[in-house]
C-alpha cells in the first residue's frame, strides 16, 4: 500500500512532481490534466490506469495530483493531496499565478517525496485513523478510570462496613462506661456510709462509755447509803 507519484500544476503547466518508482506516471498525468482543462469547477475525481489510481484534487485553479495503488484506497491518497495543496500554497502564495513550468520543483519535489513516504508508511498520517487511534486512547482511560471508580466504590464500601463496625463498638463501649460508672458511683456510696457510720460510732463510743460509768457510781452510792 502507498502513493508513487504525486505532481502540483497550474492548469495544464507543471510546477513541481516527484516520482518513486519508474513508471509513465507523469505521461499520464499530463493525459489527465489535457483532459481536466475543460472543467472550470473545483472537483476531486480520480481515474483506473493499469494496476494504479490517479486521483485528482483541483481548487482555485491549482491542481494537485498523485498515483496510489489500489490498496490505498481513496481516503489516505485524497489527505495525501490535501495535505500537499495546503502546504504549497502555503509557502509559494501569490507566486503560483506567474510561476512558470517547474519553477518550484527544486525545492517542492523534496516535500512531495517526504510527505509520499509519511502517507504511505505512518498510520497516523490517515485521519481517520489517527481520530480512530485517540477515541481508543480515550477508551482505554476510561475504562481505567472506570476501574478506578469501581475499586474505590469497593473501598469505599469496605470503609463504611468499618464505620458501621466502629459504631457498634462505640455504642457497647458507651454502655459498658455507663454501667462501670454507675458501678464505681455505688461503691462509692457505700464506702462513703461506711466511713460516716465508723466515724459516728467512734465519736460516740466515749460519750456511751461515760455514762455507763455513772450509772455503775450511782448504782454503787445507793447501795452504800442503805447499808
Amino acid at each position: 500500500m502507498g502513493i508513487f507519484y504525486g505532481m502540483v500544476a497550474r492548469e495544464q503547466m507543471v510546477l513541481a512532481e516527484f516520482s518513486a518508482t519508474q513508471t509513465n506516471a507523469s505521461t499520464v498525468a499530463r493525459q489527465i490534466l489535457d483532459k481536466m482543462k475543460e472543467a472550470k469547477n473545483d472537483n476531486n475525481s480520480s481515474f483506473s490506469h493499469d494496476r494504479y489510481i490517479f486521483h485528482v484534487k483541483r481548487t482555485d485553479g491549482l491542481t494537485v495530483l498523485c498515483m496510489a495503488d489500489y490498496a490505498s484506497g481513496r481516503r489516505i491518497p485524497f489527505a495525501f493531496l490535501e495535505d500537499i495543496h495546503t502546504k504549497f500554497v502555503k509557502t509559494y502564495g501569490r507566486a503560483i499565478h506567474s510561476a512558470s513550468a517547474y519553477a518550484m520543483n527544486d525545492e517542492f519535489s523534496r516535500i512531495l517525496s517526504q510527505q509520499m513516504d509519511h502517507f504511505s508508511d505512518d498510520p497516523n498520517a490517515d485521519r481517520l485513523n489517527r481520530l480512530k487511534g485517540e477515541m481508543s486512547q480515550v477508551r482505554t482511560v476510561m475504562i481505567d478510570n472506570i476501574e478506578k471508580v469501581l475499586e474505590r466504590g469497593d473501598r469505599l464500601a469496605l470503609l463504611v462496613e468499618k464505620t458501621g463496625t466502629m459504631q457498634v463498638d462505640t455504642l457497647r463501649f458507651k454502655r459498658q462506661a455507663r454501667r462501670y460508672k454507675n458501678a464505681m458511683w455505688w461503691r462509692d456510696c457505700k464506702f462513703t456510709a461506711t466511713l460516716i457510720l465508723v466515724l459516728l460510732l467512734t465519736i460516740s463510743k466515749p460519750w456511751f462509755d461515760k455514762n455507763i460509768i455513772l450509772r455503775g457510781d450511782e448504782k454503787f452510792i445507793g447501795k452504800t447509803n442503805s447499808l
